[in-house]
């Protein structure tokens, strides 16, 4: 990398002033765990997504797994999803006892085919748990016409979506709003907002929120903030088996500061993803994210297909030995030991998700990001591409 010029990261959260003042007003209010700071985080998320209910949790796996118990989902049933994703949306559904049956991605958006799932439902289906993957929303309003169809709750990981939107009956809506049945979210610092970590679900339905709130406190019937303000002694009890899932109020206050910069954030992001998509026009064989004309995405991830039989990795160390740090495509959870065997089911096959793993690649994405840096990301993956061999893959 030449001594003049920067490393560039996948990713960098954005944190300045606004989140140190908030982190020491939590700390001046000596309350500092599950309390009133994580109780105004999930009003003003709910206002922001337009949902009913929003219940903050430790992050989206744990979210992932109170949205699939609410569902009862239970052992040996069978929850329709994607193998391509964080193997975090599968391992939520084995907590519960579950298979996950694996349906194939949509070459274009990555996001699963709406054409497979009713194959894939079987007596033993439960729930259908769909992906936004890298931000991009997925086909709900066909999903959740499948789901009532079949009478199955519709599970959304929205983990990298916080923002994006789709066109729902000539409106432009947040993901998140509920059409499904619940919308699970991340703060994870790769995330456009961050909390740390940690995690978010949406929904209407009233019980279902209730349900999350025991949950995530190990079933306590009386939160901690009503018991500490009470003016006589209250004993809670615990009538179902919980968890320890809460996020602490240090957590949600840096997560009010993030909510205030989701609009801009947002707004930047599209401008970087836009001039991206410019700058690869003229690019034989690469293949930018494609964006359907119903959906708006946060842009969370910049994904790019790479010309047929490059090889990938090669050409992420190419770009990271000058300084360019990129990701390669999604994984793919039936690739990794835990879902050998009789762990999880494929239906029918998974091409177009083993080719995403296999053949794409994340450009790096930033609050901050300058013209001049994606066109240099652009030019040493121009390089790079013309300097390494094409791979030989075996089929």
């Amino acid at each position: 990398m030449p001594v003049n010029e920067r490393p560039l990261p996948i990713a960098r959260p954005l944190l300045g002033d606004e989140e140190i003042e908030a982190v020491a007003r939590c700390l001046r209010s000596g309350w500092v765990t599950q309390g009133p700071e994580v109780a105004a985080f999930e009003r003003e998320f709910a206002d922001m997504v337009g949902a009913p209910h929003a219940c903050a949790v430790s992050s989206c796996t744990t979210a992932l797994h109170l949205a699939l118990v609410a569902a009862g989902v239970g052992q040996s049933d069978e929850v329709v999803t994607v193998s391509h994703s964080f193997i975090a949306t599968a391992n939520a559904i084995r907590y519960c006892g579950a298979r996950p049956v694996f349906v194939d991605i949509h070459p274009r958006t990555y996001n699963i085919d709406v054409t497979l799932v009713e194959r894939a439902i079987t007596p033993r289906t439960r729930a259908i748990l769909c992906v936004h993957q890298l931000g991009m929303p997925c086909d709900l309003g066909q999903l959740v016409a499948i789901g009532r169809r079949y009478g199955l709750p519709i599970i959304e990981d929205a983990a990298c979506a916080a923002g994006s939107e789709m066109l729902w009956d000539g409106r432009w809506e947040k993901i998140g709003k509920p059409h499904g049945d619940v919308a699970c979210f991340s703060f994870h610092p790769r995330k456009l907002i961050t909390t740390g970590d940690g995690g978010m679900l949406t929904t209407r339905n009233a019980s279902w929120d209730r349900r999350f709130r025991l949950l995530r406190q190990h079933g306590m019937t009386v939160p901690d903030t009503v018991r500490h303000r009470a003016a006589q002694v209250i004993v809670e009890s615990y009538e179902l088996l919980g968890y320890n899932y809460r996020l602490t109020d240090l957590q949600a206050a840096v997560g009010r500061a993030q909510l205030g910069r989701l609009p801009e954030l947002i707004r930047e992001r599209r401008v970087s993803a836009a001039r991206y998509r410019t700058l690869l026009g003229q690019l034989p064989g690469v293949v930018a994210p494609h964006e359907p004309d119903w959906a708006r995405s946060n842009w969370q991830s910049f994904a790019v297909r790479l010309p047929e039989n490059s090889d990938q990795l090669a050409v992420m160390q190419y770009m990271l030995d000058r300084g360019i740090a990129t990701r390669r495509g999604v994984m793919c959870a039936h690739r990794q030991p835990p879902y050998a065997g009789r762990a999880a089911a494929a239906h029918p096959g998974l091409r177009h998700s083993e080719a995403a793993e296999d053949g794409v690649i994340l450009l790096p994405l930033f609050p901050g990001i300058t013209k001049a840096d994606q066109e240099r990301v652009i030019d040493v993956m121009v390089e790079a591409l013309a300097a390494i061999p094409a791979a030989v893959r075996l089929t």
